[in-house]
C-alpha cells in the first residue's frame, strides 16, 4: 500500500513533480510516434510529398482512436484513484476490469472501420489517386492492429491511478524505441526487409504500440496489488461503466473534437494542398508541445481526485496551484522552442513546397500554447472534481464553436498565397485566449461549490 500512502501523505508539490515527469515524458514519446513517421516518410526517395499529405489526412482518425482509448482511461484513472482514496478495493477491481471490457468493444469498432470505412474517409479529403492509395494503406493497418494503442492507453492509466507512472513511461519508451528502429528498416527496405514505404511506417507504428501494451499489461498484473485481477472483474457493470464515462466522456469528446477540428481544417485548406500538408506537419509539432500539458494533466487529475476522495481541502488547493504553475512553465518552454527553431523542424520533415506555409503556421499558432496549456490543466482539475460539464464546454469552445467558424471566415480572404493563408492561423491564438477566460470563470465556480463546501 506504499503507493496509496504516497498519494495520501507526500507533499503535493513533490508528488506532482514525481508523478508528472514520467507522465510528461510518456505523452511526449506518444507524440514522437507521429513525428518520427513523418520525418522518415518525408525523406523517401520517391513520392515523399504525396506521402506527407497522406499522413496528414489519416491523422484525425489516429487521434480519434487515441481519444477513445485515453478518454476511457482518464475516466478509469480518476474513478480508480478516488475509489482507492476511499479504501474500497473491491470496487477498484471492478473499475479496472470494466475498463478492459470497454477496451475490447473499442477495438472491435476500430477493426470494422479499418475494413469497411477507410477508403471513403480518405476520398472525402483528396482527389489525388496517389495520396488516396497511400492514405488507405496506412490507415487500414493502423485500424486493424489498433488493439496495441487502445490497451496501452488503458494499462497506462491503471498504473498512473496507483501512482506508478514511472512504469507507464518505461512501456512508452520501449514502444517508441521499437518504432524508431523499425521505421527506416521497413520504410526504406534495409537488410532482409523489403521496401514498404508508407505501409512500413504503419507497421513500425503498430508494432511499437503492441510492444508497449504487452509490457504495461505485465506491469499492471505484477504491481497493481491494491485490487484484484481476473476475467471475473471484466463482467460488465452498468453502474461502473456510467461512472467511468461520467468522468471520461468529456475527455473523449475533447480528444475527438481535436480529430474533427483537424479533419475540417483539412477541408478548409483543400484549396491549397501545400498549406494542407503544412498544417498537418505543424499539428504534429503542436501535439508534441501540448502533450506535455496533457502529461501533467494526467498527474493533476489523480492527485486532486484522491484528495477529493479524502476530502482534503489543502491537498486539492495545492494540486490546483502547482498544476497550473508547472503547466505555464512547460508552455513557455514550448513557445520558445517553436519560435526559435521553425526552420529546423521544416528541414526535419523535408517539407518541400510546404516549407514557407509550415514556418508561417509555426510562428503564429505557437503563440496560443500558453493559453492552450492552461485550458488543458483546467480540464484535468474539472475532471478530478466531477466537473465534466465544464470540461466539455471548454473543449467545445476550443475545438469547435470558436475555432472552426473563425477559420472558415478567415479562409474567404486566404486565397492569395502565403500571406492570405497565414490569416487562418490567427484563429488559433484568438480561440485559446477566449476559452482561457471562460475556463477561469468555471474554476472559480468549482472551487466555491465543491472545494470550499467540503467539511
Amino acid at each position: 500500500m506504499a503507493e496509496s500512502n504516497k498519494m495520501k501523505e507526500m507533499p503535493v508539490n513533490k508528488l506532482m513533480i514525481q508523478m508528472g515527469i514520467p507522465m510528461i515524458l510518456s505523452m511526449a514519446l506518444q507524440a514522437v510516434y507521429n513525428i518520427v513517421d513523418s520525418a522518415f516518410v518525408g525523406n523517401m526517395k520517391v513520392g515523399s510529398e504525396a506521402a506527407l499529405n497522406a499522413l496528414t489526412l489519416v491523422f484525425p482518425v489516429q487521434m480519434l482512436m487515441v481519444a477513445v482509448g485515453i478518454g476511457t482511461g482518464v475516466g478509469t484513472n480518476a474513478l480508480l484513484a478516488r475509489t482507492l482514496g476511499q479504501g474500497n478495493s473491491k470496487k477498484a477491481a471492478k473499475v479496472a476490469g470494466n475498463s478492459l471490457f470497454l477496451g475490447v468493444i473499442i477495438y472491435v469498432v476500430c477493426l470494422l472501420f479499418g475494413i469497411f470505412g477507410v477508403k471513403a474517409y480518405i476520398a472525402s479529403q483528396t482527389v489525388d489517386a496517389k495520396v488516396l492509395e497511400m492514405g488507405v494503406s496506412y490507415l487500414r493497418i493502423c485500424c486493424v492492429i489498433s488493439f496495441g494503442i487502445i490497451f496501452f492507453s488503458l494499462f497506462e492509466k491503471l498504473l498512473q491511478a496507483t501512482g506508478r507512472s514511472l512504469y507507464s513511461t518505461i512501456g512508452q519508451v520501449v514502444g517508441a524505441v521499437v518504432n524508431i528502429i523499425l521505421d527506416p528498416i521497413m520504410i526504406y527496405g534495409i537488410g532482409p526487409c523489403p521496401e514498404m514505404g508508407v505501409k512500413g511506417a504503419a507497421y513500425a507504428t503498430v508494432i511499437g504500440q503492441v510492444a508497449s501494451a504487452v509490457l504495461l499489461f505485465i506491469f499492471h498484473i505484477k504491481l497493481n496489488k491494491e485490487f484484484g485481477h481476473g476475467a471475473k472483474y471484466m463482467k460488465p457493470d452498468t453502474g461502473i461503466i456510467k461512472e467511468i464515462y461520467a468522468i471520461g466522456l468529456p475527455a473523449i469528446i475533447a480528444q475527438a473534437l481535436m480529430s474533427i477540428m483537424v479533419y475540417v481544417m483539412n477541408l478548409i485548406l483543400k484549396f491549397n494542398p501545400s498549406a494542407q500538408t503544412a498544417y498537418g506537419l505543424f499539428y504534429k509539432v503542436q501535439q508534441f508541445v501540448l502533450f506535455l500539458a496533457f502529461g501533467l494533466r494526467d498527474a493533476i487529475t489523480p492527485i486532486i481526485a484522491f484528495a477529493y476522495g479524502m476530502r482534503s481541502k489543502k491537498r486539492i488547493r495545492d494540486g490546483i496551484k502547482y498544476g497550473l504553475l508547472y503547466t505555464v512553465v512547460l508552455m513557455i518552454l514550448g513557445i520558445a522552442i517553436t519560435e526559435i527553431f521553425p526552420g529546423a523542424f521544416a528541414t526535419l520533415f523535408n517539407a518541400g513546397q510546404s516549407r514557407e506555409y509550415f514556418i508561417s503556421a509555426m510562428r503564429v499558432i505557437s503563440l496560443s500554447f500558453l493559453f492552450a496549456g492552461i485550458n488543458i490543466a483546467y480540464q484535468g482539475i474539472y475532471q478530478a472534481l466531477n466537473g465534466g460539464l465544464e470540461s466539455l464546454v471548454i473543449s467545445l469552445l476550443r475545438q469547435l464553436i470558436i475555432i472552426l467558424p473563425l477559420a472558415g471566415i478567415f479562409s474567404v480572404f486566404a486565397r492569395n498565397g502565403q500571406m492570405g493563408v497565414s490569416l487562418i492561423w490567427w484563429a488559433f491564438p484568438i480561440t485559446e485566449i477566449i476559452s482561457c477566460f471562460v475556463g477561469y470563470v468555471f474554476l472559480k465556480k468549482i472551487r466555491k461549490n465543491k472545494v470550499d463546501a467540503l467539511n
